[in-house]
């Protein structure tokens, strides 16, 4: 009978001590939280992939990244359609979409939006040396040179009396510029703003406001209000240490906010 008793307490102390083992588990690091950011990685200088290359660039690929880390997460890019990236965030598929998106009132009903972290719309851009034009008013009369088919040669078309150029890239249009052909450059902010930040803002730089303005906003699952909390948050606090200049600047030079 004792020795029943002693090899039923040896068990009894054997699960007790293993109970504690387990929840000894505090000494363990938690695992890092994964944010999921959904993107469609064919928007350059956004999000994009270079040749040969399995990761994701980008303005809002490296400002993700950033938010993830500030926030004590681990960022996991989901590359997919830019139509599929709502649905996948209200399936619950991604938490965050980071994807050049524009803040509309029609996708206001769909997710809630951060804070804008984007000011994109066209920007006018000239030689350094050309001490005359000061923004789009002072283009009347002047050449001009435009990517075709982009809302810069749309607006360029309404200048009065302006001659207006139309080329097949704006790498094309800016190397006219540069020989002194056109007076100026009108086109899409990022894009501008990319051409300065691999070189071109040795010889030129960007004048005037930002016109036609559109912000971009974070997207997350409309109820998910910690979550936007956080991101918003997180946005403060990397504009305020100055790290999301940094990463501005890496992308798009010294073009206007």
């Amino acid at each position: 009978m004792m020795k029943k008793l002693l090899i039923l307490m040896m068990a009894i102390i054997s699960a007790v001590a293993m109970l504690v083992a387990g929840c000894g588990g505090g000494e363990k690091k938690a695992e890092t939280k994964v944010l999921r950011v959904g993107t469609e990685a064919t928007f350059a200088p956004f999000e994009f992939q270079k040749e040969g290359s399995k990761t994701y660039d980008g303005f809002d690929m490296d400002l993700a990244r950033a938010i993830g880390k500030q926030m004590g997460r681990k960022v996991e890019i989901v590359n997919m359609g830019f139509d599929a990236l709502i649905p996948a965030l209200n399936a619950g598929n991604i938490d965050l979409v980071a994807a050049g998106m524009s803040i509309t009132d029609e996708r206001k009903q769909a997710v809630s939006f951060s804070e804008p972290y984007y000011t994109s719309g066209l920007i006018v851009m000239v030689n350094k040396d050309n001490k005359e034009v000061k923004g789009i008013k002072d283009l009347e009369g002047k050449r001009i040179a435009v990517q075709i088919g982009t809302t810069g040669e749309k607006k360029a078309r309404t200048v009065k009396d302006a001659k207006v150029t139309a080329f097949n890239t704006n790498t094309e249009a800016a190397m006219e510029m540069k020989n002194k052909g056109v007076d100026a450059i009108i086109n899409d902010s990022p894009v501008v703003g990319y051409y300065l930040a691999q070189g071109g803002n040795a010889t030129a730089m960007t004048v005037g406001e930002i016109m036609e303005a559109e912000q971009y906003g974070l997207a997350v699952k409309k109820g998910n209000d910690q979550l936007l909390a956080d991101v918003n948050k997180a946005i403060a606090e990397l504009k305020k240490s100055g790290e999301y200049d940094k990463i501005y600047k890496t992308w798009f030079g010294e073009v206007k906010k």
